[in-house]
């Protein structure tokens, strides 16, 4: 990721940071949980409350010049499904016991942790990470992404001065003024945690960095809609999930895998709910500008209208067509329309019998995705469960709207978070929702307890006594 070494002025800047992140951790250590709560609480309302993030909203896309500004102010109830989720939990001192096992859990902090902050969320990576951090005393250095910096440094900006009302050290929130590839991967050697959400390559240097990291897998985001699917509401599903900033997130519907007798109509209502069916030549231009010549996805078509990239593919639609639907027939790795997309354009396919659509879903993510996500508009419970048994994915959302549903929602029982973890098959060491639990150490205290030894027959049953080999 590196493309110099790192200038002796920035090494002692970062050196600075860290030295003010441990004084910071230490100041804190000692925050009971009635002192932590209330300040999270604090930050939660600062950074979230609907003047101030919606400011900070429409300024991360006025500077980044991609996002739907509408759309994104509308994050903020994230940090408020992470305030709810926190608040019921236990992070200072015992947090847990088991009696009968002997067992005794006492939360620590995890440290001075460095959050490489992606250019889509720089309003909602800080207080969520910040949120977690707070709860569990650790103490955050964001690293911004260059195109919205300023955003990410406005947003850390309030969180600090929260703190500093509160009578706290205003220094366990830090934000590099001028971030840089070397000076986010050296404080990402020196600290004790990694939390990094973005790109490939951001999340490829937090796992070299030789530091524990939490990081986060590329989508390739599939639907499968089957008999059973509720059209009306799978379609508007379908345009909320894919429109939502722009389909910016790696949760948008990127692929839906459609049986053949409900797919007309389905195409219909998704034309009704505002998308525009691309011709065949339109699909020729469309891949012209989202990928390059070697098949990669091109910045400047990455969550923009459907306007903008019909017109940067060099033909119009109407102003009121919100996505851009692309038939496809064909998958793999030659066939980019079954790749990710990080846009408002989405692949359909059409399948017959279950077994089939099973078979699609497992070859688009053999393109790419593998252990992000996928959903399924069915009433059907041994579709949804045949769904689950084998797709390699970490969460799998049920008639559902997947980029509002998958970092949890208010109604339905997902850990609200930023941050979602692929699992081994997409290089990452957790496959939940990064939440509270991933932000802290944990001391297991074990009391001895009467004798729990099976017999030999019972632990080897029919094996037991047979001859040895």
């Amino acid at each position: 990721m590196a493309t110099r070494p790192i200038t002796p002025e920035e090494k002692a800047y970062a050196d600075e940071l860290m030295k003010k992140a441990r004084v910071a951790l230490d100041d804190i250590a000692d925050f009971d949980q009635e002192r932590v709560d209330r300040l999270c609480r604090a930050l939660a309302w600062a950074t979230s409350n609907e003047k101030t993030f919606e400011r900070i909203a429409r300024m991360g896309v006025d500077e980044s010049g991609i996002g739907d500004a509408e759309n994104r102010v509308g994050k903020r109830f994230k940090v408020q499904g992470i305030l709810r989720d926190i608040l019921r939990q236990k992070s200072v001192g015992i947090i847990e016991e088991d009696p009968a096992k002997g067992i005794v859990k006492y939360a620590k902090p995890a440290g001075v942790i460095t959050s490489l902050i992606p250019t889509t969320n720089p309003e909602l990576t800080p207080p969520g990470v910040g949120l977690f951090a707070m709860k569990c005393r650790d103490v955050v250095i964001f690293s911004p992404h260059p195109r919205s910096k300023n955003t990410t440094m406005e947003m850390v900006r309030i969180m600090r001065e929260t703190l500093r009302r509160e009578g706290v050290n205003p220094d366990v929130f830090q934000c590099v003024e001028k971030p840089s590839i070397p000076v986010s991967q050296y404080l990402m050697s020196i600290c004790d945690l990694v939390q990094a959400t973005g790109g490939h390559d951001m999340v490829k240097a937090a796992y070299s960095s030789g530091v524990p990291s939490l990081g986060v897998g590329a989508g390739n985001s599939t639907m499968v809609f089957d008999e059973t699917t509720d059209i009306e509401a799978a379609a508007m599903n379908t345009r909320i999930s894919k429109t939502s900033d722009f389909g910016s997130g790696c949760s948008a519907d990127g692929n839906l895998v459609v049986e053949a007798t409900i797919y007309d109509a389905f195409l219909a209502q998704l034309q009704k709910e505002g998308g525009h069916l691309a011709t065949q030549e339109q699909k020729a231009q469309l891949q012209a500008v989202l990928w390059d010549a070697e098949g990669h996805r091109t910045s400047d078509t990455v969550a923009i209208s459907a306007a903008r990239i019909a017109a940067r593919a060099g033909f119009e639609i109407a102003a009121d067509r919100k996505f851009i639907i692309v038939p496809e027939n064909d998958i793999g790795k030659q066939y980019l329309f079954s790749s990710e997309k990080l846009c408002v354009v989405l692949s359909i396919f059409k399948y017959s019998g279950f077994d089939n659509a099973l078979k699609m879903v497992e070859a688009i993510f053999n393109v790419g995705g593998k252990g992000h996500s996928c959903g399924i508009h069915s009433h059907d419970d041994d579709h949804i469960h045949r769904l689950a048994m084998m797709a390699p994915v970490s969460r799998i959302m049920v008639r559902q709207p997947q980029s509002k549903a998958n970092a949890g929602a208010f109604d339905n029982g997902m850990p609200m978070t930023s941050s979602l973890g692929c699992g081994t098959w997409g290089g990452n060491i957790s496959s939940e929702n990064i939440n509270l639990k991933h932000y802290m150490n944990v001391t297991w205290v074990s009391r001895p307890i009467p004798p729990d030894r099976p017999s030999e027959q019972e632990l080897f049953g029919e094996f037991y006594g047979t001859e040895a080999l």
